[in-house]
């Protein structure tokens, strides 16, 4: 019997130590909660301010300890689909429905802290305190937007950084950390809906008109801007034309000018030769500069001396046979003998 007693005995306390085997996954954590500590021989009551690592087996009394283990990889909740994703209104009053994917973490640190007042495990967790202040937060935030801006992602980016923030300002404490806040698909009611579609097919024949009108508008510049270059090269011409004109006849008076001023200045020479030579000529030397002209003119000529009475020639007291022969002989000496046709004339020779 005491063998027996013994075995059993053993066999219990192998059980029991069996049953204490705790072992935490690749990415997760264990806490530690002692329940009973036989008067402080075992340490204090309650959660151990101790975290127990990734992937690895604790042997504990598990009468006397519970184990609690959290997971710390990136979990993903999404709130989506007709049930799930977030309904709320814009701030112009719309109704509007938003598919919104959170990526969250537990803070490894605060582990002891989440299992002793926030939750037991990754689902009490999730739907305690994520899930409910993630479908909270966000509707405010991106209510914030007026209906058309659900349109241009950059404005739903910027809000959904927005709304990750706030939710770590929240979560942070109660060792959560948000990684991601990303938007999906939205949808309004099918009024709304009717309309933007009808307010879409009107921008765009609005666009298409316009388009239209600016391609005319454009067509008629490129018109006036040709007519203008047309109208510029025709003034150019003119102007080039009336320059040259301007610089043709600029020249021609110059060289007018020139010419008057060359004959003026040569008549003024002339008129002062001229006036020198009168000067001369009415001055002591005068009469005998004339004299000396009037002797070369009659160098070389024949001088004939007839008897003048009464201011005629006196025919009684001249020789007439000895004075045509004499004239007759000089001009036969001088002049050649004449055709019968062209007779000459004596010529007569006075004083």
């Amino acid at each position: 019997m005491k063998h027996i007693v013994r075995a059993i005995l053993i066999l219990s306390v192998f059980a029991l130590l069996l049953s204490g085997c705790y072992t935490t996954g690749p990415t997760e954590v264990g806490v530690r909660t002692k329940k009973i500590t036989f008067f402080g021989l075992l340490g204090e009551k309650g959660v151990e301010d101790k975290i127990y690592q990734p992937g690895s087996t604790y042997i504990m009394i598990p009468v006397i300890n519970d184990f609690h283990t959290l997971d710390i990889k990136i979990q993903t909740m999404e709130m989506m689909g007709e049930d799930h994703n977030l309904l709320f209104k814009t701030i112009d009053g719309n109704d509007i429905s938003l598919d919104v994917i959170i990526r969250y973490k537990i803070d490894k640190e605060m582990a002891p802290y989440i299992i002793q007042y926030v939750g037991k495990n990754d689902e009490e967790i999730r739907d305690a305190i994520v899930r409910t202040i993630c479908r909270s937060r966000p509707r405010d935030i991106f209510g914030e937007l007026k209906t058309e801006e659900f349109y241009i992602s950059e404005k739903r980016e910027r809000q959904a950084e927005e709304a990750k923030r706030i939710l770590n300002e929240i979560l942070n404490p109660y060792g959560i950390i948000v990684e991601e806040v990303n938007t999906k698909d939205y949808g309004f009611n099918p009024e709304y809906t009717k309309a933007i579609e009808d307010r879409k097919v009107a921008d765009q024949l609005a666009e298409k008109y316009i388009s239209e009108a600016l391609a005319k508008e454009e067509e008629y510049r490129k018109k006036l801007n040709d007519a203008i270059g047309e109208v510029n090269k025709m003034i150019a011409e003119a102007d080039g034309n009336y320059r040259r004109s301007v610089i043709e006849a600029d020249a021609y008076y110059e060289q007018q000018k020139r010419i008057a001023e060359a004959i003026l200045a040569e008549g003024i020479a002339q008129a002062e030769a001229l006036r020198e030579r009168n000067r001369a000529l009415t001055g002591a030397g005068g009469e005998k500069l004339v004299m000396l002209e009037i002797a070369r003119s009659l160098q070389g000529k024949r001088i004939i001396l007839l008897p003048i009475s009464g201011g005629s020639v006196d025919l009684k007291t001249t020789d007439i046979n000895r004075l045509l022969e004499t004239y007759g002989t000089l001009r036969l000496s001088e002049t050649p003998t004449p055709t019968p046709s062209t007779p000459v004339a004596p010529e007569t020779s006075t004083d």
